[in-house]
């Protein structure tokens, strides 16, 4: 991704835009970031989007390997829903913004880990966007859009699709909690998402 990290620094740059532009988003938008290579990591923990910072360059790595990004995201999901919820907040499902710019290179096994993190008795299952940007495979993005795949060669730009995604997600989601997070409360996901970003 190092070649496409100007892009997606742009397109978190104007879905914070727009999310700051609804009040109405303004506080049921969190975000987190998971960057994966051979292995998946916390790049940015759970965090309101205006605290999102700008992306660090990807660091260099052999592989894609699909399979342990979905298994890591099945627990991060449940470990960020549990946080949540201990603050007495209605968390609806997530949404997952998959970008990818290549082939995955673990392409017999990572079906079977999407499947555990999108099974259908899973009441945590996000909803799955895909984005493809460069030589992305088309034809496994179009099996992990579950909700709906890009491709920037499209002409779709990566902002406007992740816009557009959590927009309508929202949309659909029923109203917005009773409750949501002070500035203060949210000093909880740093210190939560630090600690597992570091086993």
């Amino acid at each position: 991704m190092a070649d496409h990290i100007d892009e997606l620094n742009t397109g978190l740059r104007e879905f914070r835009g727009a999310v700051h532009a609804d009040a109405s988003v303004t506080d049921r938008v969190l975000c987190s970031v998971v960057g994966f290579g051979e292995t998946p990591h916390v790049v940015q923990s759970l965090l309101p989007m205006d605290e999102l910072a700008e992306l660090p360059a990807p660091r260099a790595c052999a592989g894609t390997n699909f399979g342990p990004a979905f298994t890591f995201l099945r627990s991060a999901i449940d470990q960020d829903v549990l946080a949540l919820e201990r603050h007495r907040l209605r968390v609806h499902r997530p949404v997952v913004f998959f970008l990818s710019d290549g082939q995955p290179t673990d392409p017999v096994t990572w079906p079977a880990a999407f499947a555990v993190l999108t099974d259908p008795t899973w009441q945590r299952r996000p909803h799955m966007v895909a984005f493809g940007v460069g030589d992305a495979d088309e034809e496994a993005l179009g099996r992990i859009g579950t909700y709906r795949t890009y491709l920037s060669r499209d002409g779709v730009r990566m902002g406007t699709a992740l816009i557009a995604s959590v927009m309508h997600v929202l949309s659909t989601s029923g109203p917005r909690a009773d409750r949501t997070l002070s500035r203060k409360e949210t000093s909880w996901r740093r210190t939560e998402g630090d600690q597992r970003g570091a086993r």
